[in-house]
Formats: C-alpha cells, structure tokens, sequence
C-alpha cells in the first residue's frame, strides 16, 4: 500500500533528500503561496462582510486554511518535488545472503523445519527478484560464514551460533568487493551473547545495510527453560552453599514441578516450586550442601512435564570449585566473656577454619590460642600489614578502639578494602558507639552509621527475628526449609544483652532484627567493602542458645560456623586466576587472567606469570601470561579447549626465583548444548541489528517489497538518482480530498 501511494520503498524517503527540479527558485515558490494565502484571506473576509448574517468567522477560517493547503499543493506540484537518493548500479555490485546453519533452525514449526522455509523463500521470492540485477553469493552462517550454494544447505547441525563475530568475518574478506547489501535469514539466536560493536562499526565504515529476515515463532510451545544459575565460584568444603535459578515457563501457568541440584547422580537438593505465568522470569533459590572438595559441575534442573516440546533446556550446567584448605581468622577480644569461650567452641568443630585469638585479660595482658608458634602476635595485634594479611578473617570483640593506634585501625580498614577479607565487629561493653569505633580511622568499613552517643549497650532481653535478606542468606540458614528455618529464629532463646548498632548504611544488608518489646534494631548487618566484606552483629549474647536449648542441639555452632565461613570464604590470595564464563557452551576460546599482589596486597607488576592446564587428554600444557597494559597486577593469556570435557588451569606467578602465590581456576567445555536455550525467534536482536546498519526487519512474506528496497544503498558501487515524486498518487488523492473537503463543509453548513 505505501509503495502504491508513495512511489517508492520507505527507504527512499529515509536516506533520501528533497529537491525541486523546477525552473524557478524555491523563493518565487514560497512567495506565491504566501500571496495566494493572502488573496484567499482577503475573499473570505469580504465574504464575512457581505452575508455576516449566515457566515460565521471560525468558518471561514476552517475553509480558509482547506483552500490555502490545496493551494500551496499546487504550486508545490508545479515546482516539480523530487528526492535524491543513492542507488545501487544494476550487475555491478552483490548482495550477500546468508542463511542460519545452527542447530535451532532445524525445528520443526507448522511441519515445516525453519532452515526449510528459509530456503524455500530464498527459491521462490528473493533470489529471483534480484538475481537479474546483482551479482547474489550465499553464506552458510554458524559461528563464522562459509560460501557454499542453494542446493548444499540444510540439515541445520552447527552447535553454536556467532552472528557478530560472522558479520566482521564476511566485511574483512569482502574488503575488496562491491557488496551492495546483506540479507541475513535467521531466528535470531546467538550463543555469543550479542553482536559486539565492532561488528556493527565494519559495516557502518562501508555503509552496508544488513536486511534480517526473522524466522520461527516469537513465543514458543509449551515449554520450561532454565535460563541462569547464579551460583559462586567457590565455597569450601562441607558448606552449605545457596544458589538462585531463574527459569521461565510458556503454558504450564500454575504447574508444580521440582527443581533439583544434582552432584553427577547425587541429589544435592530438592524441592517443589510453582510455575508462575508464562514468560515471566521467576527466581527460585536453593539452598545445599556442597560436599567434599573438588572442582564439580553441578546441575541445576526443572523436573520435565507432560507435553514439552524442549527438555534439552531444562538443566544448566554451572561450575563451583570446592577447596579443602583451612581459612584462618584472627579474633581480638578485649576481655574475657562467655561469648569468646563460646565462639572458639564452635569454630573448634570446623575443619575449614581456625581461629587465632588474642584475649585481653588485664590492660597490658595478653592470652593468646591457637597460634602456630611461640612467636606468632606475641607483641599483639599486628602493626604490619603482611603479618595481619597472612589471616582470611578478623573479628573485633569487646574493645574500644582507643585501644588500637592510628596505624592499626587505618590496617584494619584496609584489611577489608585492599586485602580483600572479612570483618565483623561484635557488640560489647566497650564496642561499636560505647568503643567511639565511630570516631576511628575503620569507621568507614563498618556496615553501619553508629549512634553519636554512649551507653548503647544494654544488659536486657531481646529476641530476634529473620528479615528477608536473612531468610535467602546462607549464614542464617539453620534448616533448608526457608519456613522451618524462619520460624526455628523466632523460637531462638532472647538475647540477654544488645547495642543499638545505628543505621545500615546504602548498600548494607539487614539479615537479622532485634526486639526489646519498644523497638526493632539490626541485630546482623553485613556490606560488600572494597574488595572484602563486614559485618556488625550487635550482642555479645549469642551464648546464651547453647546454654538454654536442649543438650546437643547444633543450633548455635551451626550459626557460628557458616557465619565465620561467609567471613573468611571469598577472601582472594595474592593470586586470583579465572575465566570471564567457566561453561564455555559451544566454544573452545578462553581468556585465563590473574591478579597478582605482593604481600602487603600491593599490585606486583614485575611478576612473571604461568598457568598449567590439565584436560580431559591428561597432558598438561603450559601457558604464560602477558601483563595487561594499564592493568596493573593483570595478566592474560588466550587459550583453546581443544575438545569438550573439564579443564583445570593452576596459575603460578613468582617474582624472580621468589614463588609469589598460585591459584586454581576450573572450566568446563560442553557441545550442543547453546542452541537448546532461547529457542524462539530473536527478534529484538535481528530488529537493533538491522536499525543500527541502515537494514530493516522483514518478515519472510515481505521478501518481494524486500527486494524493491535493496537497490537504495550507499555501499559498492552507487550512483545520486532523483526520484520525482509530482506525480505520486498520494498527491493527487491529497488534492481530490482537499478540495472534497472544502465542498464537503460548505455543504454541510449552508455556504453553498
């Protein structure tokens, strides 16, 4: 229909740019509509004058501005309008076709694959539309292209597909060629996660549009679909660990199912969820416990219903390493109280963590346990910072931060910050506001704003309460029912004394409240600070549930272990290895890098770097690492998975013949596994990538009005057309209803 009005594809109005090819300039034109305007003014208003009785002024102004537009119409047409648009010369330049070769253009939609209804539209509508005009060369597109021909497509097979990476493919060796345009036939799926900008940018650089023409359906039959797993990338041994998966789901609304996280054959855990409506991503957590040590690909899986047309989506695969060596934390306790006794009980029972302490006893006392030598604090808290760096965890109790010099408090700060490990301070007599930690150089690690006021602590009862966040976290999760374990909380022995611990600052997280029958405080706070973690738990109290619940109840040890273990569980060494995804779905390229430091956590620049990777063959092969410019400390190396199965890559960096640190970093290689997500046609992916080029989107029953637009290019070889566009059917059909128009109203109001 726009073609039958306007002449022309919309194209031509879009790149092109107005003349007028009459003999006379462009000001005689606005001239004379300005005095035509004027005449047919100066009649009406005469007209008014003449039968004032009948003729009313707003009237006249309405059948006014109906004559002048008709008039300025006119004289337009006369002048001859035209559009000036480049056009691409017939066989003289190409048009590249590509057609989708991956895995997903094999199903079946309508009883027809949509590889096969692609290459039908090419047969019968594209090819012989253009092939008398311009050169046509045909691409299979996967994750590169590869010329081939009509009759060679089809089965759809290729595991992955790289849209982006197949476009910058074909404008390099293309670089010496006329391509007029790109047409590319797909559903939009893409395993690399987009089309990167420089994709883009090679085709803006030689103006080529690229044309999409999208295929398979835009929702899909009925169907369940993991999309993500957020999960961390370690934990240590014996932990319970919470992941979170997101899933979608198209006609299953209100189903039940079960979402299970499997070790191998083992069920790590199991529960039962509802399905919510469809197309909607739902968040589902889990909680499980994540066993011995080992890098482990675990699987997170949507048990299948009746009636999916795709269960090849309802498992992702996420990688966790599990380490097995023991983190070590420094408590320093300002004096002796049940709550230290108690806290070093607990930690005793976990093999993962050992506790160093320091107890005041007296003011110039000190108690020490769990040290590894005679030697070790001695003087006390440390006051360099590779003595206290050389512990994963700290925890602050009972004491003021007086007690602490300058120095020593910016290092405790810096602890967090810089060294990248946990912090908790505990709530005490001489701790939080009633120690003025406020005042102190690691104020700003602290979660909270504390109370510009002493005597905050309180020697009264208190009960807690789970928040939200606290019911999703894994440090408060005694039970891995979320409602038993919430209401185990609310049954916990109260608190016999609490601190008023202020205000969570942006960006802290309340997992815990406290109640002393007026008012509800934080009682556990915690915040992500630089590259560590703190915490305020604000008692000194906690002893009190393994003194009043039944003997043998794990309750209170269970609290403490899995709260020093998120303290001490992501605290980085001083080499941090790892990969931007550890699945490579479909892929064989990996990028290894490592943060290097020294051992005050300082960037280690002149560090020499290596990684040693074990495959699924067995043979290792070493790797070194390259300093990355501006990066500081950063070291990468490009690497490829040869074949699919679990790699595990030990990055080494030393300093001369000085051995700096080591770490390990798994990563797992899987086939066939991309094409099975996101099945449904891509079309906001084919839509930017065609607007962002100068293409557009066509559906496959518009190819015809595709190929009138293909000429109008400024790429290969062009040359400036004018188009006139006087004698438009549009014109005419806009003077016949002016004019009608006029009539029309006149008629209608008695002016005939």
């Amino acid at each position: 229909m726009f073609e039958w009005l306007f002449k022309y594809p919309p194209v031509v109005f879009e790149r092109g740019r107005w003349v007028l090819l009459g003999a006379w300039p462009a000001w005689a034109l606005l001239l004379l509509i300005v005095l035509a305007a004027a005449a047919l003014a100066l009649l009406n208003a005469w007209r008014l004058r003449r039968n004032s009785a009948s003729w009313r002024s707003w009237r006249l102004g309405v059948l006014w501005l109906l004559q002048s537009a008709l008039a300025a119409l006119v004289l337009l047409l006369l002048w001859r309008p035209a559009i000036a648009v480049s056009e691409l010369k017939p066989r003289e330049n190409i048009v590249a076709i590509l057609v989708d070769d991956s895995r997903s253009m094999s199903l079946v939609e309508g009883g027809a694959r949509r590889e096969d209804r692609a290459i039908e539209a090419l047969r019968s509508s594209l090819l012989p539309a253009i092939g008398g005009r311009y050169e046509t060369r045909l691409y299979r597109l996967d994750t590169g292209v590869t010329r081939t021909r009509l009759s060679e497509l089809g089965p759809a097979a290729a595991p992955a597909t790289h849209i982006g990476d197949s476009l910058r493919q074909l404008a390099v060796e293309t670089s010496d060629l006329p391509i007029g345009a790109v047409v590319l036939l797909s559903d939009g799926g893409d395993s690399s996660g987009g089309v990167a900008r420089e994709a883009i940018e090679a085709l803006r650089r030689r103006h080529i549009p690229v044309h999409t023409v999208g295929f398979g359906a835009l929702e899909g039959a009925p169907d369940v679909e993991v999309e993500e797993v957020t999960l961390a990338a370690r934990a240590l041994a014996r932990s319970r660990v919470s992941a979170i998966v997101r899933l979608r789901q198209h006609g299953f609304d209100g189903r039940r199912t079960r979402l299970l996280v499997r070790d191998g054959g083992t069920v790590l855990a199991d529960r039962e969820i509802t399905l919510r409506p469809g197309g909607a991503i739902q968040a589902e957590p889990i909680v499980f416990d994540v066993g011995g040590p080992g890098a482990k690909p675990l699987g997170f899986s949507v048990e299948p219903l009746a009636g999916e047309a795709n269960r090849a989506n309802n498992t992702l695969t996420r990688l966790i390493d599990v380490q097995s060596q023991p983190r070590r934390i420094l408590y320093f306790e300002g004096e002796p109280r049940w709550e230290y006794k108690f806290i070093r009980r607990a930690a005793e029972d976990d093999p993962m963590v050992h506790l160093v302490s320091i107890l005041r006893t007296t003011e110039n006392k000190i108690y020490r346990q769990g040290i590894d030598s005679p030697d070790e604090l001695a003087d006390g808290f440390p006051t360099r910072p590779e003595d206290l760096y050389a512990f994963q965890g700290l925890i602050i109790g009972s004491v003021d931060a007086g007690y602490f010099t300058p120095a020593q408090q910016e290092l405790i700060r810096a602890f967090a910050d810089r060294r990248g490990g946990g912090v908790l301070f505990l709530g005490g007599r001489q701790s939080l506001a009633d120690g003025i930690w406020g005042g102190s150089l690691a104020a700003d690690a602290l979660p909270v704003v504390l109370p510009d006021s002493r005597d905050t602590f309180h020697r009264d009862p208190a009960t807690v309460s789970l928040t939200p966040a606290g019911a999703q976290s894994v440090v408060c999760r005694l039970l891995d029912d979320s409602v038993a374990n919430a209401a185990l909380w609310q049954r916990l022995p109260y608190l016999m004394d609490y601190e008023d611990p202020g205000v969570p600052k942006p960006g802290a997280v309340v997992l815990a409240d406290m109640h002393d029958g007026r008012r509800t405080m934080p009682l556990l706070v915690t915040e992500n600070y630089g590259r560590g973690r703190t915490a305020v738990l604000a008692t000194g109290g906690t002893w009190r549930w393994q003194m009043s619940l039944p003997l043998g109840d794990p309750t209170h040890d269970e609290f403490w272990q899995q709260l020093l273990r998120w303290l001490v569980t992501d605290t980085p060494g001083r080499v941090v290895a790892g990969v931007p995804n550890p699945m490579l779905l479909d892929e064989s390229h990996v990028r290894i890098s490592a943060e290097v430091r020294d051992e005050r956590y300082l960037t280690a620049q002149d560090a020499s770097v290596s990684a040693r990777v074990i495959g699924p063959a067995g043979a290792p092969q070493q790797i070194e690492l390259a300093p990355v410019p501006e990066a500081p400390g950063r070291f990468e190396a490009d690497w490829t998975a040869d074949a699919p199965g679990l790699y595990v890559a030990e990055v080494t960096a030393r300093r001369g013949t000085e051995p700096i640190g080591s770490d390990v970093i798994p990563f797992e290689r899987l086939d066939g596994v991309a094409e099975s997500f996101h099945t449904e046609q891509n079309r906001d992916l084919l839509e930017q990538l065609a607007a962002s080029t100068g293409g557009r989107y066509w559906q496959p029953s518009e190819l015809a009005a595709l190929a009138r637009s293909l000429p109008y290019s400024e790429s290969g070889i062009s040359s400036r057309e004018l188009e006139e566009l006087w004698n438009m059917p549009a014109s005419f059909l806009l003077v016949l209803a002016l004019r009608c128009g006029e009539w029309l109203l006149r008629r209608a109001w008695g002016l005939v």
